[in-house]
């Protein structure tokens, strides 16, 4: 039998040492991938959270979150295949895009607006309008209004505000801006009020240029959603259902009360470009547990954006046609097994 020297015997056991971290880094290579478009809004947490704590990973797929614009730029991405997943608001634009067919699976609700104040998506009026003696909604008329967009839900929600004082978008001045840009437009006049969500909206507080004017307008209200391209969850369902179950154990996390934990406010800090302090306390969006969407709450917007002729088709968007509930379904039931 052959001799064998103390060099091959610890080049073997090197080997058998390092077998284990191969294997890992193998099956690393392996997982899924998918990128996730986001916003800096404090409602995409359980995104930025089952990244940084490996929920994605531990349901073996591994995500990467892109910073992305509106949700026409959302949708057009996933669309055309240059993405494979997104959060967008409802919206004019996206019930258009659906009855034209685009290439977009939707998957589950990302936020919904809790029934309770304070609200995360205030009506907010400006410092320097409050001084000069504007205290109510009806006090805006002929006002300048900061909206974030035509046809999505900032309208909406706006809408919805604006009723409160007998006003209707046609009543104000619309002023299209996105949220990080009203504090320099409360500042300098160029708004009496607008729309904002967290963590913008605790700024604005804590710097003295907007107080919160009404918070009850949206109770419930479905804020978002979760897609993907189609051609890309024909490809990858198992993919998709471990993002999912990455997704819901986050947001389940936040949603009982994860909003306490520095860790937490630390992660959310880094995706918002805000201070740990600055979200600490703030009221936050919610979602079912089961991530399944209110349809109800989404045909009430659908039925807003009809009436203001925003829709080019007639009849309700075919939402079911795309809406994989059998792939949340799967979600919750890999959850449920590994929680």
């Amino acid at each position: 039998m052959p001799s064998v020297s103390r060099r091959d015997l610890m080049a073997a056991a090197a080997a058998v040492a390092l077998a284990p971290a191969f294997a890992s880094a193998a099956r690393a290579q392996k997982l899924p991938k998918v990128e996730f478009l986001y916003s800096p809004f404090a409602d995409y947490a359980p995104f930025f959270v089952a990244r940084e704590l490996g929920f994605f990973r531990d349901f073996g797929v591994e995500v990467t979150l892109s910073p992305k614009g509106g949700t026409a730029e959302t949708i057009q991405l996933l669309a055309s295949g240059n993405t494979e997943a997104g959060a967008a608001t409802w919206g004019a634009g996206l019930f258009n895009a659906l009855d034209r067919g685009a290439t977009v699976a939707i998957i589950a609700t990302s936020a919904r607006m809790p029934a309770s104040v304070p609200s995360p998506s205030p009506f907010m009026i400006s410092q320097k309008a409050w001084d000069a003696g504007i205290r109510t909604v009806a006090g805006l008329k002929g006002k300048r209004v900061g909206i974030p967009g035509p046809s999505g839900f900032g309208m909406f929600s706006v809408a919805k505000a604006l009723e409160k004082g007998g006003l209707t978008i046609e009543d104000v001045e619309p002023v299209y801006l996105p949220p990080p840009a009203t504090a320099a437009a409360f500042a300098n006049g160029g708004l009496e009020a607008g729309w904002s969500i967290e963590p913008f909206a605790r700024q604005l507080e804590k710097q003295g240029l907007g107080r919160r004017l009404v918070e009850d307008h949206t109770f419930g209200t479905e804020l978002g959603l979760i897609a993907f391209n189609q051609d890309f969850v024909a490809r990858n369902e198992d993919a998709v259902v471990r993002f999912m179950a990455g997704y819901l154990k986050a947001a389940r996390l936040l949603d009982k009360g994860g909003w306490q934990d520095d860790k937490i406010l630390d992660i959310v800090a880094k995706y918002t470009g805000t201070e740990r302090d600055a979200l600490r306390g703030i009221p936050y969006t919610v979602r079912s547990e089961d991530g399944a969407i209110d349809m109800a709450s989404v045909r009430e917007q659908e039925e807003f954006f009809r009436k203001r002729g925003a829709l080019e088709y007639k009849g309700p968007a075919k939402i079911d046609a795309v809406y994989r509930l059998d792939l949340l379904k799967r979600a919750n039931e890999l959850l449920a097994s590994k929680p």
